[in-house]
């Protein structure tokens, strides 16, 4: 390829990873929100959280584009340039998904940790922020992390708004040189790369969260050793 095509396929890849991170941002913020909304005491928040997660999930992400950005500047005469659309309609759509794995994440903290907090007189913030959260969290990377490689893919969509990301620069490159099993090679591995890399730093995450709260490899082992310690050694 020439450097001109080169430079093309750059800035997609700029152009992924800005929708990227700032699709991921919006949908940890609605995660959060919708997931502990789905813990809510009144069953009304409960209500409007779990109907917000079963419209998003059930309406597909590729149409959420195409509603955000044809249908919005029709219903309330504002368009958004691309990124923005698909940022909105990825980052809800993906925020849907993570707002069950924060709902299940908190579900599965040992009921006991509910009372102890309680039993001291916390207030629910309380309770949320200092006792249910800090054992939450680290179980909700391994998940998170799938979709975030998911949202990763879902990128991708946005080469129907024209948006000059990794694929739709691809294409172009593509019709270029008249060369597809090249170009959609190489693309295929920028973006194994790139999930790759994202895997990498998730598990990264999830090692520090756990060591934190004494689940790492550092506390097993420190346990062991004083086990065996007061064992006075191992046969």
């Amino acid at each position: 390829m020439t450097s001109g095509l080169w430079e093309l396929v750059l800035k997609g890849i700029w152009t992924t990873v800005q929708l990227l991170v700032l699709s991921a941002l919006l949908a940890t913020v609605v995660s959060f929100v919708v997931g502990i909304a789905r813990t809510h005491r009144r069953w009304i928040v409960r209500f409007l959280a779990g109907f917000y997660t079963e419209v998003f999930r059930g309406t597909s992400a590729l149409v959420m584009i195409f509603w955000v950005f044809f249908v919005l500047p029709v219903a309330f005469g504002w368009q958004l340039v691309p990124l923005w659309a698909g940022t909105l309609a990825l980052g809800l759509t993906y925020g849907a998904y993570g707002s069950e794995i924060v709902r299940g994440a908190l579900g599965a903290v040992d009921p006991a940790q509910q009372e102890g907090g309680v039993a001291l007189s916390f207030t629910p913030w309380q309770r949320m922020r200092l006792i249910l959260l800090p054992q939450a969290v680290p179980e909700m990377i391994p998940p998170f992390c799938n979709l975030l490689v998911e949202l990763l893919k879902g990128t991708a969509l946005v080469s129907v708004m024209g948006m000059g990301d990794l694929t739709f620069s691809a294409n172009l490159v593509r019709l270029a040189l008249q060369q597809s099993a090249e170009i959609y090679t190489y693309i295929l591995l920028i973006y194994f790369v790139i999930a790759f890399t994202l895997t990498r730093l998730m598990r990264g995450l999830e090692k520090k969260l756990k060591a934190g709260i004494g689940k790492g490899p550092a506390s097993t082992e420190s346990k062991r050793e004083q086990t065996v310690g007061v064992g006075g050694g191992v046969a």
